[in-house]
């Protein structure tokens, strides 16, 4: 083969890897995109080892949809508002740059408190059903003792949400949410880092990324990795697979 056409080939082929990266970033950046569930605030409606499918476009898109979070604007271009109960993917507030997956409890304006292990929502308990699920709930490597429970939000909304059995957060001050901002929790209510502690705290709607729609893969990461093929069947939680998330 001549050099001439061996240097045409090269560029070819590297025009043809640009072009397939930067199809694939748009695809990341405005469709949408896998995450990876490392822990286990969002148990039982996410398990540690779920592969989630993220909806970028259900809310807009802000500097916080591309990759790296490009300081190009400060402003949410054809935005969507969340609507409460609705499973969100955002920055944190504390760096701008760690996702985080919790559930939007509190709307702008919206007064939250915990008074005697229930949450009030504007001075209204939100209704929560004991069910008889009996979902292994861990916090890090400790498996907890819980009660699982449906919770229904005051639009009608219903999710699971487990507290400890003892120990459970019983009281907190009242959040207010300021305009512009969002209250998230995580459904494992007694193992989550979230808008009630003050490294998280209410969270702008710039840094929302966007709205988890679906698991397509799960893998049991204490049964092993998925290196481990021969263990697959061990691990591998095909009832999981494609399950819908709300």
């Amino acid at each position: 083969m001549k050099k001439n056409n061996i240097i045409t080939l090269i560029i070819e082929n590297l025009k043809t890897l640009v072009f397939a990266l930067l199809i694939a970033i748009l695809i990341r950046s405005l469709i949408i995109q896998p995450f990876y569930i490392p822990s286990s605030s969002m148990e039982p409606t996410l398990l540690i080892g779920d592969r989630i499918f993220v909806s970028k476009f259900s809310y807009g898109y802000s500097k916080h949809s591309f990759p790296f979070s490009p300081n190009f604007s400060k402003n949410r271009f054809f935005a969507r508002l969340p609507s409460q109960g609705d499973l969100v993917v955002f920055k944190t507030p504390e760096d701008n740059r760690t996702d985080f997956i919790k559930r939007l409890i509190g709307l702008p304006g919206d007064e939250i408190q915990f008074i005697n292990g229930d949450i009030f929502i504007n001075g209204v308990k939100v209704s929560r059903q004991l069910t008889n699920i009996k979902i292994p709930i861990r916090c890090g490597d400790i498996n907890l003792s819980t009660n699982t429970y449906i919770e229904k939000l005051p639009n009608g909304l219903s999710h699971f949400a487990t507290y400890k059995k003892k120990g459970s957060l019983q009281n907190t001050k009242k959040f207010i949410v300021p305009a512009d901002h969002y209250f998230l929790m995580g459904d494992n209510r007694d193992c989550s880092r979230d808008s009630r502690f003050s490294s998280i705290g209410f969270v702008k709607n710039l840094n929302l990324v966007g709205k988890a729609k679906i698991v397509f893969f799960s893998n049991d990461t204490k049964e092993g990795s998925l290196l481990k093929i021969w263990n697959l069947h061990n691990s591998f939680r095909i009832e999981r697979t494609f399950k819908g998330l709300k």
